[in-house]
């Protein structure tokens, strides 16, 4: 048999063809946050939780990853929800992506999410799979974390001890690696509202579910077209904590005209660190960077000033 990553062999099924398997592992089924929380405990750093699953369940094919404990969270249906908690957007962490490019109230505030969940992956993955899943998975081309962190927003994180809070600029510790501790789990994202506020997402890729290059930003503007506040993310080029603060250095407090936007995704393009591989040239994914920033900033902009639906 040939070895695989972790350490593993592949099997071979009745026809004698080889499949790829997991490592063997134990399951259970939490029923509430509080316990799936003691069964993190109770089993230690070896215990992963699944959701959707479309991202562990094929690193586990692999033995990229080894879990020796499951913890299915899917019943914790009271972390879905999508609404409004004074002056933030709170979005609980086991909401599908479908319900993300459904939502009415993500759509008035914050079209980018409807932008990024209609490219992202394909419908079978949209019904099943989760914001939480997502953005804990930490992956380098991750879609809604180069949103989260571009919006400024708030994750919360809970333990038996209780709950904190970490920006969405600081959650993510390097690829496929998050602030969440062995024993905590993130039970939701909070979104600030900006009255106003313009926001877009573009992505480039092949083919449905490749690890796309996208950008994705919003942009406030006041009564004299002067940008007050606005967001840089991006995905798949290195960007460091999906964003760039250059980038928006440039717009803040300064006129939203063209020469402007230009000049923020240039800088968006400079703040990468892109790996040349099959996906093509580092140069190439910088250049395309800074090419959807700018179209992003741009939409933004217009969506901002009611020009764009």
């Amino acid at each position: 048999m040939d070895p695989l990553p972790g350490g593993g062999e592949t099997a071979a099924d009745k026809g004698g063809r080889l499949v790829q398997t997991s490592a063997p592992f134990e399951y259970e089924r939490a029923t509430s946050v509080d316990g799936a929380l003691a069964l993190l405990e109770r089993h230690g750093p070896e215990a992963r939780l699944v959701a959707g699953g479309h991202s562990l369940l094929p690193m586990m094919k692999l033995r990229l990853a080894a879990p020796e404990f499951l913890i299915d969270i899917n019943d914790l249906t009271d972390l879905d929800y999508i609404r409004l908690d004074g002056d933030d957007i709170t979005i609980g962490a086991m909401t599908r992506h479908a319900a993300l490019l459904a939502s009415p109230l993500l759509a008035e505030h914050y079209p980018i999410f409807g932008d990024a969940e209609r490219v992202i992956a394909d419908p079978i993955v949209r019904n099943r799979g989760t914001i939480g899943g997502s953005v804990c998975q930490a992956d380098p081309s991750e879609d809604l974390s180069a949103v989260a962190s571009a919006l400024g927003a708030t994750m919360v994180i809970r333990s038996r001890d209780g709950s904190r809070t970490v920006s969405a600029r600081e959650f993510h510790t390097g690829p496929y690696e998050t602030v969440v501790g062995p024993a905590e789990i993130l039970v939701e994202l909070r979104v600030p509202i900006r009255p106003g506020a313009g926001s877009a997402y573009e992505k480039l890729d092949r083919r449905a579910g490749d690890w796309a290059i996208a950008a994705g930003c919003f942009v406030c503007l006041d009564g004299g077209g002067v940008v007050t506040d606005v967001g840089v993310g991006l995905t798949a080029v290195g960007a460091p904590h999906f964003c760039c603060p250059g980038a928006e250095a440039i717009l803040r407090g300064h006129e939203a005209s063209d020469e402007n936007l230009v000049a923020a995704a240039a800088e968006a393009a400079r703040c990468t660190r892109p790996q040349t591989d099959q996906r093509g040239p580092a140069d190439y994914k910088r250049h395309l960077a800074g090419e959807l920033s700018k179209r992003a900033l741009r939409r933004s902009v217009a969506r901002a000033r009611g020009e764009a639906p």
